[in-house]
């Protein structure tokens, strides 16, 4: 039974620092949490809930364009077509900035209500069951019989290209910008760099999307990421294969990127969109014995320990999943593991991701390359143009992708390409988590006419005949 007495401190107030304070006030323990930047920490404030706002905002744009195509057009007061839709950035961004700490200021009155601490700061773990909170008050030493590490990650950076905040900027200082960058050089191809170029494109920006691998979006499937470069070049987008960053330098004007093999790139403004580093340094946590990996990622099992009794880690500083869902996930099996709660392993294999470009790319269960891998596996891929829900649409790009194994027909992973993928890929996750048939999918009927009638008709396909 747990009491008042059993003292929880949480580092890091981000989606697996609050979630898991919730638990953990539920079941009875007393719960601090100490967070530097406000209640829902990055992912809330600068990196998660600010970029997806930002891409809905160019997904609108986009339909002006959608919308012609199907003979809507707008007209001004004297009648005249309207051609362009026109983004005002400061207006966006400011709504953007004012959603994340509208998002932030839910998630700190429901953690007051839930009897939880709060302290502004920054922690560090000097022993086992001590936690030092550094506020501007000065520093608290915090009893703790159980920590939990949760500081997620930062931007990676070049030493050779260095962010200013006005022109070479990382993803957490694109909404300071008052105006729309008339030439962006984002650099790196993967999920952020991809979505942000995205938005950019969307806005009005002119882009150039820098990637060192063969093509955009390297790792995921690559049916999907071929999709979604042809639509970026299709839109206007320049993109550049096989091309690495070596620096970027301010002009008087704007900024020029180097590659490795000295050709340059001219633009107004450059991203940097080259992946995170676990923010795990200064945390006390190899004096304390905690074991990380070579890149600084905390080590934890599957229900969130560390390498000292104790003491648990959840989210990006572990390195497990880049995603908010696992995050939270990770903070709450710690928390009923720490407290003696009923508790099962995280599991990995039903977890849904999408990639917020547009189309949007959401995957679950296993991919392409392992289904080429075993012999077991088969799969069928259907266009969404034969959808007739996505010809009401104007929808053009996109397919349904389901993975099942032979002779069961169990569904094993599916991929979704389609706007609101991100919702499309619901059903394939139940399936996948419960273990589901192809038959059982096909056998539950869809509305006619929808999007989601593509996912039961693939399933269909798969039918395992006796």
């Amino acid at each position: 039974m747990i009491t008042r007495e059993t003292t929880v401190v949480i580092i890091g107030g981000g989606p697996g620092g609050y979630e898991a304070a919730l638990v953990g006030a539920q079941l009875g323990a007393s719960v601090t949490i100490i967070e530097k930047l406000g209640v829902g920490g990055a992912a809330v404030l600068t990196d998660c809930v600010p970029s997806k706002a930002l891409i809905a905002t160019a997904d609108y744009m986009s339909d002006f364009e959608v919308a012609a195509g199907l003979g809507v057009h707008l007209t001004d007061h004297a009648g005249s077509v309207v051609e362009d839709a026109v983004a005002e950035p400061q207006t966006v961004n400011e709504r953007i900035l004012e959603l994340a700490e509208a998002q932030s200021a839910d998630i700190h009155r429901n953690l007051e209500q839930a009897g939880v601490r709060i302290i502004k700061g920054v922690g560090r773990v000097t022993a086992r069951d001590r936690v030092v909170a550094e506020t501007d008050d000065g520093p608290e030493e915090l009893a703790a019989d159980v920590v939990l590490v949760a500081t997620g990650a930062t931007p990676r950076v070049l030493p050779s290209a260095v962010p200013d905040g006005e022109r070479i900027l990382t993803w957490q200082q694109i909404y300071a910008l008052t105006d729309l960058p008339e030439r962006i050089v984002v650099i790196g191809s993967g999920v952020t760099g991809a979505e942000l170029a995205q938005a950019f494109l969307g806005l009005g920006s002119e882009v150039v999307l820098v990637s060192s691998r063969d093509r955009v979006l390297p790792g995921e499937d690559a049916d999907a990421a071929t999709v979604i470069e042809d639509v970026f070049r299709k839109r206007g987008m320049e993109v550049l294969g096989r091309s690495r960053a070596a620096g970027v330098e301010r002009t008087d004007g704007g900024i020029v990127v180097t590659l490795e093999d000295g050709r340059t790139v001219e633009g107004s403004h450059a991203l940097l969109a080259v992946g995170a580093v676990p923010a795990t340094r200064g945390l006390g946590l190899e004096d304390v014995g905690v074991e990380l990996t070579d890149s600084g990622h905390i080590t934890v099992d599957r229900v969130s320990r560390t390498s000292v009794p104790g003491i648990y880690a959840a989210g990006d500083c572990t390195g497990v999943l880049p995603l908010a869902s696992v995050a939270a996930m990770q903070g709450r099996i710690a928390m009923w593991h720490a407290l003696g709660d009923a508790v099962a392993p995280l599991n990995v294999r039903g977890v849904a991701a999408t990639i917020f470009t547009e189309p949007e790319i959401a995957t679950v269960g296993i991919g392409q390359v392992a289904a080429d891998e075993a012999h077991d596996v088969e799969s069928v891929t259907l266009p969404l143009a034969r959808n007739p829900r996505a010809k009401m649409q104007g929808i053009t790009d996109g397919f349904v992708k389901l993975f099942c194994r032979k002779g069961y027909g169990t569904v094993l992973g599916g991929v979704v390409v389609a706007p609101k993928a991100s919702e499309l890929i619901h059903p394939v996750a139940l399936a996948v988590q419960n273990r589901l048939s192809v038959d059982q999918v096909a056998s539950t009927i869809t509305v006619y006419p929808s999007l989601s009638g593509s996912i039961a008709e693939a399933a269909r396909q798969l039918h395992q005949s006796e």
